[in-house]
């Protein structure tokens, strides 16, 4: 059957619920998992006549975003360990997190993505839209999503 998951988290909770059940269907399956998370890429600013610009700040935005991002995937990671299931971690910077999520799963010849059905919820949802519904559009390898 699945025999590499790809696992995109980006730490809440309903991600956090897709993880554990990530590990069980990979311990029921014998396949192993890659968390993923797509980390925010530095924003594109206009910086208008006299703006300063701190040289340093993508720098600091790039650190404290990866941080934060090594930390999810750090405890994911740990689950499955001790679970006894092999696993490896991938994070990518994006401004297009389900773009990132296609791109981990073939850089890592992932056979299947595994997540939650949504991160946003409200207002956001609506603007920006769902991540997963774009992934279940454009993906070429099966989904399969975390209720």
């Amino acid at each position: 059957m699945f025999k590499h998951i790809l696992v995109p988290t980006d730490g809440s909770d309903l991600s956090q619920q897709a993880v554990d059940r990530a590990i069980a269907f990979a311990v029921e399956t014998g396949a192993r998992l890659t968390f993923f998370n797509a980390e925010p890429a530095f924003p594109a600013m206009y910086y208008g006549t006299g703006a300063i610009f701190d040289a340093s700040m993508p720098r600091r935005f790039h650190d404290e975003v990866d941080s934060v991002g090594q930390a999810i995937l750090a405890k994911a990671a740990a689950q499955a360990q001790a679970g006894g299931v092999a696993c490896d971690t991938l994070a990518l910077a994006s401004d297009s997190p389900y773009e990132a999520i296609i791109e981990a799963a073939g850089r890592c010849a992932c056979d299947l993505i595994f997540m939650a059905s949504h991160g946003r919820r409200g207002i956001d949802a609506l603007l920006l839209g769902s991540e997963t519904q774009k992934v279940l559009t454009h993906s070429s390898i099966p989904v399969l999503v975390y209720r």
